[in-house]
């Protein structure tokens, strides 16, 4: 036994000094590929956004910012140019609010019901099933939109277009709908049971608890489910550039062709658009004008959820 313990006590000399040494090298090693691979993010973000505030000054270089935000046509590749921003800008908001409406109380309600009614056998099958249409091409969707959904508003409205923002406003709404319920559903199953079992203390009932303590409790990461359902609306290409048309028009009316930024950006950059003109720098201006809407929503959901975790 006495051998025994001594040779362990050797081997476990040499461990304590070569494993250390080994495992600081490795523990290097490790964080310097991490720090690479997030400098390869971090530099790639850095570098779009330098090109669209290079291109877009090369833009406004030869168009005044009061032509760009006062006018109210958007005609930049006709004979008779006009660059007004706005009627890409009520095209994008038309659909992305048509999108929010369809989204919002179906996702919500949903994830209510997998948070709160469901059986934990029935979450996990619902779930995954309803985040499949997350992984759905945006171009089949756009084409059930065009093939599918208009056809059937078409029976309702009549003089509808058959390029409209209604049909690609409701189809983007189911396809965020996915996003909206997980986020959802993780912020109301992150609500301590504590709070639901002093409120069923007190008399209340279920629904009441819920939309009484539960919903108030988790409205930070609900409120930033929707914020970030908006962004993915905003920033969404294929179903409007399909389904909702290439009309730029400063209108209101979902039953109307209406064109989005990032179909107008689809559009220039099929290659018909010389690589340098003043109509292919549009394209930066309009991402850039994009880019900061977007950011400024992914902002405003950061900090939503940044104050439910706190």
């Amino acid at each position: 036994m006495g051998i025994e313990n001594s040779h362990i006590g050797i081997i476990r000399s040499h461990s304590v000094l070569e494993f250390p040494m080994r495992s600081k090298w490795f523990d290097k090693l490790v964080e310097f590929l991490l720090l690479g691979i997030s400098s390869i993010t971090i530099l790639t973000t850095f570098g779009i956004v330098a090109i669209l505030i290079y291109e877009s000054w090369q833009f406004f270089l030869k168009v005044p910012l009061k032509n760009f935000f006062l006018d109210t046509q958007w005609t930049p590749l006709f004979y008779e140019k006009h660059f007004g921003i706005w009627p890409l800008v009520a095209g994008t908001f038309l659909t992305s609010s048509i999108a929010m409406l369809v989204s919002m109380p179906s996702g919500l309600l949903i994830a209510i019901y997998l948070s709160e009614y469901s059986r934990e056998r029935t979450r996990k099958i619902l779930k995954p099933l309803l985040e499949i249409l997350a992984g759905v091409p945006t171009v089949v969707y756009g084409y059930f939109a065009l093939l599918t959904v208009t056809p059937l508003l078409k029976l309702f409205f009549p003089n509808i277009s058959g390029f409209n923002a209604l049909s690609a406003g409701i189809v983007m709404g189911i396809m965020i709908i996915p996003i909206i319920s997980s986020l959802s559903d993780d912020a109301l199953r992150s609500v301590p049971m504590t709070l639901r079992e002093a409120s069923y203390a007190l008399g209340a009932s279920k629904f009441q608890t819920i939309f009484n303590v539960v919903l108030p409790a988790a409205f930070s990461g609900v409120a930033s489910s929707f914020v970030l359902g908006v962004s993915r609306a905003l920033g969404e290409t294929m179903i409007v550039a399909i389904a909702a048309g290439q009309k730029p028009s400063l209108t209101l009316n979902p039953l109307e062709s209406v064109q989005t930024m990032t179909a107008y950006i689809v559009q220039v950059s099929l290659g018909d658009t010389p690589h340098g003109t003043l109509e292919f720098n549009t394209i930066f201006a309009v991402g850039f004008m994009l880019f900061l809407m977007t950011l400024f929503f992914n902002l405003l959901a950061y900090s939503l959820k940044r104050r439910a975790v706190l």
